[in-house]
């Protein structure tokens, strides 16, 4: 099994499973993230497809450590679910501290 594609997997899952699990913070039910994953992702496409392009990559990969399923513009798959996970981490633990921080305090 390829090395990328195993740890592009469990990233996605333990970032889902963190969200739906633990933080709960709602985040997948919002507009707005979705919104933000979709800018993400059409950034992504221009940037990882320039940088990949295998006409004259700038970025290699070993392709034993890829599934060797690339598109757009020869982006390997995988780079999505790292994609996603990094951002996606990123907005949970945002979420998460910015609301424990205004949340009023209780006396004690």
């Amino acid at each position: 099994m390829p090395e990328y594609t195993v740890l592009t997997v469990l990233s996605v899952l333990a970032v889902v499973a963190l969200e739906v699990w633990w933080l709960r913070t709602g985040l997948f039910r919002q507009a707005q993230y979705w919104i933000a994953m979709a800018i993400v992702f059409a950034f992504q496409v221009l940037v990882d497809g320039w940088l990949t392009k295998l006409t004259d990559p700038i970025v290699q990969y070993a392709p034993e450590h890829l599934l060797g399923l690339r598109v757009p513009w020869d982006i390997p798959i995988e780079d999505f679910g790292f994609g996603f996970s990094m951002v996606t981490l990123t907005l949970l633990l945002w979420v998460r501290l910015t609301r424990r921080s205004t949340t009023p305090q209780e006396d004690a």
